[in-house]
């Protein structure tokens, strides 16, 4: 670059980019929405992502049959939990088959069927000495095996003994078979 051009270069002004009146009013406003619809949409997405930000409770141990009432027979027992889904309560009602094993240990087994979830008994005359799902005569042996029909044995809740009473936790997976 020669001197002349330089000079030229340096001795003029700088040109600013002005802002026109509409696009002051289009920030301006842009702006004011775009925090006004915050303010809406942020609670929404509180409200929405609460219950995953609480703390998760432990499945706790429900306090239901004392152990001198457990037999080597199997005893249905009925209880209520208190469960929290999202911002659902509830106190469902469940049911177990407490009894205690031939190596003296007391378990609980789940009361639903492994074929289509019908509710299962014990003994009787369609099947004695065994669970019996009446809806399409699945079979399971004292230990919750599937016999006849169910692909799997029946699940078993978490026994706790304290105190002499017996505490049942969350349903597992069978362990006996």
């Amino acid at each position: 670059m020669d001197h002349n051009k330089q000079q030229e270069t340096a001795h003029k002004p700088v040109k600013r980019k002005e802002m026109s009146r509409r696009q002051f009013l289009s920030y301006t406003l842009g702006g004011a929405g775009a925090f006004m619809a915050g303010g809406a949409v942020l609670p929404m997405i509180r409200f929405a992502v609460d219950p995953i930000l609480q703390k998760k409770e432990s499945g706790g141990f429900v306090k239901v049959i004392e152990e001198s009432q457990v037999t080597s027979e199997p005893t249905e027992v009925k209880f209520k939990i208190h469960q929290v889904d999202g911002w659902y309560e509830s106190d469902p009602k469940l049911a177990a088959w407490i009894t205690k094993g031939d190596d003296g240990k007391i378990y609980a087994l789940s009361p639903v069927c492994k074929h289509l979830g019908c509710m299962v008994s014990w003994g009787g005359d369609a099947a004695p000495n065994k669970y019996h799902c009446p809806c399409h005569g699945a079979l399971y042996s004292k230990d919750g095996q599937a016999l006849k029909v169910a692909p799997k044995p029946l699940d078993e809740y978490e026994v706790r003994t304290e105190n002499g009473w017996v505490y049942l936790g969350p349903i597992i997976p069978n362990s006996r078979v």
